[in-house]
């Protein structure tokens, strides 16, 4: 278990590197994929709640570190996203493509929902989504593309699944 949860974080400390050094100075880019998102996604659905639990507080300390948002907030909602991931622990045929695609874009929607419900408590200090901006479009299209690729890739390792 110790061997899993180490996997774990190093997988996310990568991903957070990745996401913040790299993916956030290409210009090109409108908006930054989220590729801790995904990784939560997958670990919470093969792992269930408390693993995904852990891997989103996990994860969202690691990005509040590194961003300006307000401290906790990424905690908190990548925390829910990972415990209501991890409700369909081995219900889902992850080697679908489809349904893959499916998980990167429902947690993408409810990434930018609990934003903005927090926002709602702190309106001057949480930065919400507006869901029908090209930003957003953009980015939900990269995560849902994405998602496939980072789950076949997490795949590999045996230690992912167990």
């Amino acid at each position: 278990m110790i061997k899993s949860y180490l996997f774990c974080f190093s997988i996310l400390l990568i991903s957070v590197l990745i996401e913040t050094a790299v993916l956030s100075n290409l210009l090109f880019l409108p908006a930054i994929p989220d590729l801790l998102l995904i990784c939560i996604l997958y670990f919470s659905v093969n792992k269930g709640s408390l693993f995904g639990e852990v891997s989103g507080f996990v994860s969202g300390v690691f990005i509040d570190f590194l961003s300006g948002s307000p401290f906790g907030l990424n905690c908190l909602y990548r925390t829910i996203i990972g415990y209501i991931a991890g409700f369909f622990k081995k219900m889902l045929n992850l080697k679908s493509v489809f349904v893959s695609i499916l998980i990167g874009f429902i947690g993408t929607i409810l990434k930018a929902v609990l934003i903005h419900l927090v926002s709602l408590f702190f309106p001057n200090y949480v930065n919400t989504y507006n869901l029908f901006s090209m930003l957003f479009l953009f980015e939900l299209i990269m995560n849902s593309i994405l998602t496939p690729f980072i789950f076949k890739f997490l795949d590999c390792f045996e230690i992912a699944k167990n």
